[in-house]
């Protein structure tokens, strides 16, 4: 079964980025999509210290016994996860530290696994700021050779809380539309696999 992985940046765990990802959530569920709703928590999370004992050992070295952080654990279930939500609150114009340290050491660990998985980003403000950080988030997807998912308008919901953000119709149309978007990519996705496609041979990595 295709399985998506939204990711909850907030210390909130209820609050207007959970209500964004609830509104993705449900409609993927009436698709037949498994999902799972990551709450990332309020602790300090590590961030990369660029040690690179994840290119020797597939795993991050902050592991639980020294951060309950979660990466590792994503990164053990890495291929069983088809597409990727990662959703922030926005704070000065960016999306939240704990989601940027996750994502970094996320990515730098995992980030050749990541190539064909759908990556769609979710932010949530009161008012401004919400592009840059749609863009902080988007770049992680576009550097993994991840097809990055869109809706009608930029994937964003308004609101200081919950209450204020379930007012906001048309975010939460946007976050329907985002839903049926990667729904219909996965399963495109899948028809195509089973038509005998197969991803194209990538060139060798020229660093320059």
């Amino acid at each position: 079964m295709a399985k998506v992985l939204l990711i909850n940046g907030s210390p909130n765990e209820h609050g207007c980025t959970y209500t964004a990802l609830h509104e993705v959530e449900g409609v993927l569920r009436r698709h037949g999509i498994e999902t799972e709703i990551l709450w990332l928590g309020r602790k300090p999370v590590a961030g990369c210290i660029a040690c690179n004992t994840c290119a020797r050992t597939g795993h991050c070295v902050f592991g639980p016994e020294t951060f309950d952080d979660k990466v590792n654990r994503v990164l053990d279930e890495l291929d069983s996860i088809d597409a990727i939500v990662a959703g922030s609150p926005v704070y000065y114009a960016a999306a939240s530290g704990q989601i940027t340290s996750f994502l970094n050491r996320l990515f730098y660990a995992g980030g050749r696994r990541m190539a064909g998985k759908l990556g769609a980003a979710v932010v949530s403000c009161r008012r401004g700021g919400a592009a840059s950080a749609f863009d902080q988030l988007n770049k992680y997807f576009t550097i993994c050779n991840m097809p990055v998912v869109s809706s009608q308008y930029w994937n964003q919901i308004h609101g200081s809380t919950r209450e204020e953000a379930m007012q906001d119709a048309e975010g939460l149309q946007t976050m329907r539309v985002l839903a049926d978007n990667i729904a219909t990519l996965m399963i495109s996705f899948s028809e195509a696999e089973k038509a005998g496609f197969r991803s194209p041979k990538r060139e060798l990595r020229i660093f320059t």
